[in-house]
């Protein structure tokens, strides 16, 4: 016998839906995947949910209709598939985190991507549930400085939502477009496709409850930075900086961003990374390399505090590249610096929650 599609949809419209009075292909809940070949039927139902009370039964009829309607021999298989609950709106994203603070830097090289690490996990070693998110989309550190390369994080349903679930090492919960893409191979995509894919993992992300949300942003101005001010209502902004003059004016164009008035986000402070050479064997030593205090009188100029000051040692270095940050020790000379710079940070943080209003979220101009 011949099987042709509207025999099969026929059947399957003698099926209602209980409650609704509607059979299940007004209520659209059969997929456009129909297969037939020879006496086997193919198809998927659409659920609201995959704890819907009815699919069992809704199955069951399905399958039932189309041996009464069609033939007893047809081989019916039927998919079960549910409806992803749409991410929530701009605005309602991470109810449950209460700072929200961007790690930037206006070039590349001077070390933001450390400083975040060690700033993560400072706040995490003072008792705070923190999370970091790599929005590098092109050049992700974070993998590295964590130790977790191969880490890959998996998806979990959770209220008809599929959602990636952070990776956790020293107690922070960690994601980065990193664990998504072959780390030997160049990340080339155009804007939209790296700003979809941050999106994903801030809103796609199952965050949970976090005191602190720490971002470690591109360096410099760009499509990443839009995406977040116009996603997230960013509590405050970290500028970090060596002392060098090229370095301290591109942190003038970072700052002058975060503060613009269609952004305004408040700028917690600036660090200063790189301060000054300490050899290990003349640990009282300080060789100022990039010359001195350079972001120290940039902080004073633009009226932003000073969180810290960050000597090069060689052990920033290793420790990076081993995976283990330099603040899991906070006994350590860096180690102490780190722990100052996220107490700075804490204090800036509630002082900048105190006198000032939450931050808007930058509307997005049609």
């Amino acid at each position: 016998m011949n099987i042709y599609p509207k025999l099969i949809m026929d059947a399957l419209a003698t099926v209602r839906y209980p409650g609704t009075g509607k059979n299940i292909v007004e209520a659209e809940m059969v997929e456009d995947d129909l297969r037939i070949s020879g006496l086997h039927v193919s198809f998927s139902l659409i659920f609201d949910k995959p704890t819907n009370p009815f699919i069992k039964s809704i199955v069951k009829a399905a399958e039932a209709a189309i041996h009464a309607y069609v033939a007893k021999e047809v081989e019916v298989e039927i998919n079960i598939k549910t409806i992803q609950a749409p991410r929530p709106e701009v605005g309602k994203l991470l109810p449950g985190v209460k700072n929200i603070i961007a790690v930037s830097s206006g070039k590349g090289g001077v070390g933001k991507s450390t400083v975040a690490a060690n700033l993560a996990v400072a706040l995490a070693k003072m008792g705070f549930k923190v999370g970091l998110l790599d929005a590098d989309i092109f050049g992700p550190s974070v993998p590295k400085m964590f130790q977790m390369e191969d880490a890959r994080p998996y998806a979990e349903n959770i209220n008809g939502r599929d959602m990636i679930i952070p990776v956790e090492k020293y107690g922070i919960k960690v994601l980065s477009i990193g664990f998504f893409v072959d780390p030997d191979q160049a990340t080339l995509w155009r804007g939209g496709m790296a700003s979809n894919a941050l999106k994903q993992l801030i809103g796609d992300a199952e965050w949970g409850d976090l005191d602190y949300f720490v971002l470690d942003t591109p360096p410099g101005t760009s499509d990443i930075h839009l995406t977040l001010v116009q996603t997230l209502p960013i509590t405050g902004a970290v500028i970090v900086s060596t002392p060098q003059q090229v370095a301290l004016a591109d942190a003038r164009k970072g700052i002058n961003m975060y503060m613009n008035d269609k952004v305004n986000v408040p700028i917690l402070g600036l660090v200063e990374n790189m301060a000054w050479f300490t050899p290990a064997e003349l640990p009282e030593n300080k060789y100022y390399i990039f010359g001195k205090e350079g972001v120290k009188h940039l902080a004073e100029e633009m009226n932003v505090p000073l969180l810290g000051q960050i000597p090069v040692v060689q052990s920033i270095c290793e420790n990076g590249d081993k995976g283990t940050p330099e603040a899991l020790d906070g006994e350590t000379p860096v180690g102490k610096s780190f722990m100052k710079l996220a107490a700075a940070v804490v204090r800036q943080t509630d002082k900048r929650n105190q006198e000032q209003a939450p931050t808007h979220i930058v509307e997005v101009s049609k």
